[in-house]
């Protein structure tokens, strides 16, 4: 069995007239995240650090924004397409680690649903999956709320043929 390492980032502006959407799950606030598909950092810095992990190309060039078929779509199908490449490449997720940066909302309260979303796509436990909420300190875009910023590490085992 070979262990791999990948850490993924991402980060996108609020803006007023989206839904917000973080680790697949809807979170009642007046902004919303700005991308081609639903925006959910979260998810895609997750796809991210997959992705580096099995020595793929990033999620932009995976799922690249001039697409319109990604526009809109929800960064958890975009994790389901993730899922089905490592089953290919006779691999799996071990554990997840993710720091979500947001000085508002309050994140904390949603971290159960989110690791539940993405525990049922990837196929592996809930305690697995580590989700940490973290504010900026008031300091740059994310500190004036104006964006929200992921980082995150997967260890993936890829077993022997």
């Amino acid at each position: 069995m070979k262990i791999r390492v990948g850490i993924g980032f991402d980060i996108h502006p609020l803006v007023g007239g989206r839904e917000l959407i973080l680790g697949g799950k809807k979170i009642d606030f007046e902004k919303g995240l700005l991308g081609h598909s639903d925006g959910d950092v979260l998810i895609h810095s997750v796809i991210d650090s997959i992705l580096g992990a099995v020595g793929e190309k990033n999620i932009g060039e995976f799922f690249p924004d001039s697409d319109p078929k990604y526009r809109g779509i929800s960064s958890l199908k975009l994790l389901q397409k993730i899922a089905k490449l490592l089953k290919r490449k006779n691999s799996s997720v071990m554990n997840i680690d993710s720091v979500i940066i947001a000085q508002k909302p309050e994140i904390t309260p949603h971290v159960k649903d989110m690791k539940k979303n993405i525990s049922k796509v990837l196929g592996i436990s809930e305690q697995f999956i580590g989700i940490k909420a973290k504010s900026h300190e008031g300091i740059g875009e994310i500190g004036r709320g104006e964006a929200i910023s992921c980082y995150s590490v997967v260890l993936v085992k890829e077993k022997k043929k």
